[in-house]
């Protein structure tokens, strides 16, 4: 019953969203308000108006920030990736968009190929608990990984410090290595970044409604259609 989903997702008749703002691709600038505009600004938008209630944004400069306030009653919703560290406290629904996760390198390293970075000795700039953070800390087991809070510290740490390697979205790194020159990002991806909609486990009736609307979204080609709009065609990919 939609009185059901209202009553734990918007009780006082307004829906609560956590937006990662550091995520370039799915907030891609802000109102005169300062509401944020992008992909993933107008998914809740368009769930509040399902619900037929009013949205307000709740903004983080990270989405492992986004996380943590899972059990502190701060969002309704939010739209960060799906990781297994996060789906502890959030029932997140299927991807409704992927994006490719890779790594850059100065011109002149000898790193080829993704299997390549895996090695001793081997030191990766990221940002800290990114999904692909996340991801990197489960899989790597003999390369080490070097945190900073957000992508522009994650870069300047590896300029700085002449890592090996930086770890991000590949859309992001390209624009990195066209701004720095003597770069090149490797080809392939270790790993494709889930980006979904999530609200704490207690929300049982809600789950189920959020994963429905994920799927109208893609298969009516409202997902594509946002990336057209904010102009990400071709960075982000519709998950399928």
């Amino acid at each position: 019953m939609l009185t059901d989903i209202i009553a734990e997702l918007a009780p006082t008749g307004l829906l609560r969203v956590g937006v990662n703002m550091g995520n370039f691709l799915l907030v891609t600038g802000k109102t005169d308000e300062g509401d944020p505009v992008g992909v993933s600004p107008d998914m809740a938008r368009a769930i509040a108006d399902k619900l037929g209630v009013e949205v307000s944004y709740i903004p983080y400069t990270s989405p492992g920030k986004v996380a943590d306030d899972a059990l502190e009653d701060k969002w309704d919703i939010a739209l960060i990736a799906d990781e297994p560290v996060r789906a502890e406290h959030i029932a997140f629904t299927k991807a409704y968009v992927e994006i490719e996760a890779t790594y850059m390198v100065p011109d002149g390293s000898q790193i080829a190929k993704i299997e390549d970075v895996d090695v001793e000795g081997v030191r990766i700039a990221v940002s800290g608990r990114a999904a692909y953070d996340l991801y990197l800390t489960r899989h790597l087991q003999h390369a080490t990984l070097h945190r900073s809070e957000g992508l522009p510290k994650a870069l300047e740490l590896f300029t700085n410090e002449k890592l090996d390697a930086l770890a991000g979205l590949r859309p992001g790194l390209i624009k990195n290595a066209s701004d720095l020159g003597n770069m090149r990002i490797l080809e392939g991806c270790f790993s494709t970044v889930q980006q979904a909609i999530g609200t704490p486990k207690k929300n049982t009736a809600s789950a189920p409604f959020l994963e429905e609307f994920v799927a109208k979204a893609i298969n009516s080609g409202l997902v594509a259609e946002l990336i057209d709009r904010h102009n990400v065609t071709g960075k982000l990919l519709v998950a399928k």
